[in-house]
């Protein structure tokens, strides 16, 4: 395998410009570059991009309904994970929670316009549990941010760890996701939700129906797309069961170095 198969890329339609800005670079660090409407923001490492498109225009999307549950973004430890938390929980931010899922631990925020957004950081997969994959279980948040008492914004390696959407049905999520793409289903367990991954990680994306059938109108705020890292070379574009238009990136070839 060339690389291993991940998520590179979201796009999100937003009405407000500069509270969207103020959070995600601002406030987490992100790097900025505009192309109005469009707005490229990424860590200084580049290992993900988050796109908005600015549509002043856009109608709210109503939540809960059928689309972004919430995106993760990856940290490489535990003391970055304690480091960012500190300085999202001193800010006006929607907090929603803390949890430990076995293979992970995670926290719950909401943007500006109503964007889920966990932070995590993964164990060691020699950690992992061996039964149900993941769970979902009380996080001590007091003995996580002992670990780092000053706040930081996202460190350089931070990626685009996975997405979990709402859907109106988890047999069309399983038809497009296991066998469209390819990946695997990793959790049946949990109620009202699937996971999927490619190569033995715990989930790329987890589609549940805690929503309902519930539809944002056209051209609301929210998910529009994203783009996935695929080894087989494959380049097309999709839509997933939300309606978000999935991209599919093969190997990318670097230049030939000058002589």
């Amino acid at each position: 395998m060339a690389f291993p198969r991940r998520l590179s890329s979201l796009t999100l339609r937003v009405r407000d410009l500069e509270a969207a800005l103020a959070f995600y670079r601002d406030l987490l660090g992100l790097k900025v570059e505009a192309d109005p409407p469009r707005y490229q923001l990424f860590p200084e490492g580049k290992g993900f991009h988050l796109e908005i498109l600015h549509d002043p225009q856009a109608l709210p999307r109503p939540y809960p309904s059928v689309g972004l549950y919430h995106f993760a973004l990856l940290l490489p430890d535990r003391k970055a994970l304690a480091q960012v938390a500190r300085k999202l929980l001193s800010a006006p931010v929607h907090f929603e929670g803390a949890a430990d899922h076995g293979v992970s631990e995670a926290l719950y925020f909401r943007d500006p316009e109503g964007n889920g957004l966990e932070l995590y950081r993964d164990r060691p997969e020699g950690e992992w549990p061996k039964g149900p994959l993941m769970f979902t279980a009380p996080l001590n948040l007091e003995r996580l941010l002992s670990e780092a008492p000053n706040p930081s914004p996202l460190p350089p390696e931070t990626l685009l760890g996975h997405l979990h959407l709402h859907v109106e049905s988890l047999e069309e999520a399983e038809a497009f996701f296991a066998g469209e793409l390819g990946m695997e289903v990793t959790l049946r367990t949990y109620p009202g939700a699937l996971f999927f991954a490619w190569d033995g990680y715990h989930h790329h994306v987890g589609a549940n129906i805690w929503a309902g059938r519930r539809k944002a109108p056209p051209g609301s705020t929210g998910l529009l797309g994203y783009t996935l890292l695929d080894s087989w070379g494959r380049e097309m574009a999709l839509r997933d069961p939300t309606g978000a238009e999935v991209r599919l990136s093969g190997p990318r070839t670097k230049a030939p170095a000058p002589s």
